[in-house]
This record gives structure tokens, C-alpha cells and sequence, in this order.
């Protein structure tokens, strides 16, 4: 008999979202990294093969050439400041490992889950609250904030999934259970 609503197929459900998360957040990181690289390549492209971006968003060219340049210039002059984005990215990696223990027990781990959906609420304010301090455009913290907004929802959707799981597992459990 196939149970596509059973336990083992939850599991699988929950451990295929979370695989999805888990690549998105490590991308995420790893392109931190290569900063100076990355912009040089963007600003370079928005004046040469996607000039007609840049030319339905001219604001969006011109902030991302002025970080381009800012971050070159930081790299030649100051690479220490770099550093943070180095460690940016290892924050990512090293959240993307804590998952790892609600890929292998997604009930008991659920904490993990929980805590991944606080840190996307708390991009919000920090966007709010930083990108003014920084000068950084608004509708360049709108797209941090999307970041938060859509990491979200793949956490929410493997919470409630988990909760089910933990509700299926519950009630067969007694029996498995010994004394």
C-alpha cells in the first residue's frame, strides 16, 4: 500500500523542503565571497550586454556601480573591511549546518526550524534600522527585506509539516513506546 500522507512520506516531504532551504542558504553565503568579483561583473554588464536594464532601472545601475566602486576601492585601499562580508557568508554556512539535526529528526529538531523563521522576521528591522544608517537606497532594503519575507515561507510550510509528522508519530508511538 503507497501512503502519500503517511509519516515516511512527510519525512521525505519535510527533508526535500528543507534540501531546497538548505542549497538557497548556502548559495546565499558562498556568493558573499566572491564581492569585489560579483560587482565588478554586474556593473561591467549593466554597460555592456544588459544596458536595457539598466536603462528601465537607472537607479538601480547607478547604485549598484557606486558599490561597485566602493567596494573596489575598499579591496585596494582598506581589505580588512571586506572581512565582514567574509564573515556573512560563513554565518550562512554555519546556520545551513544546523539544519542538518531537523534533516535527521525534524520533530525533535523543529527548535532549529523555529529559530531560522526568527532570524528572517529579524531582517526586517535590521534593514529598516540599518539601511538609513548606511545610506543605503530604500528600495534596496525592500529587496533585504524580501529575503526575510521569502525565507520564511518555505520554514513555515516545514513547520507545519513537522507538526503534523509529530502528530502522526504521537499517536503511534504509545505502542512503540516501552515502559
Amino acid at each position: 500500500m503507497n501512503d502519500t500522507n503517511g509519516p515516511r512520506a512527510l519525512l521525505t516531504r519535510i527533508r526535500v523542503w528543507l534540501v531546497v532551504f538548505v542549497v538557497c542558504l548556502v548559495l546565499s553565503g558562498v556568493t558573499a565571497f566572491p564581492l569585489v568579483t560579483e560587482l565588478r561583473f554586474l556593473d561591467s554588464a549593466l554597460t555592456g550586454w544588459a544596458a536595457p536594464v539598466a536603462d528601465l532601472l537607472p537607479g538601480a545601475a547607478e547604485w549598484v556601480h557606486r558599490v561597485a566602486e566602493g567596494v573596489e576601492v575598499a579591496d585596494s585601499e582598506a581589505p580588512y573591511l571586506l572581512y565582514g562580508t567574509d564573515w556573512l557568508a560563513f554565518a550562512h554556512l554555519v546556520i545551513a549546518v544546523a539544519f542538518h539535526g531537523v534533516h535527521r529528526d525534524p520533530v525533535r529538531n523543529i527548535w532549529v526550524v523555529e529559530f531560522g523563521m526568527i532570524a528572517c522576521v529579524g531582517i526586517i528591522p535590521l534593514a529598516l534600522i540599518c539601511g538609513p544608517i548606511r545610506g543605503i537606497p530604500f528600495w534596496w532594503s525592500v529587496i533585504d527585506m524580501s529575503f526575510g519575507v521569502i525565507g520564511i515561507l518555505p520554514l513555515l510550510h516545514v513547520r507545519r509539516m513537522i507538526k503534523r509528522l509529530e502528530a502522526l508519530t504521537a499517536t503511534a508511538a504509545p505502542e512503540a513506546v516501552p515502559a
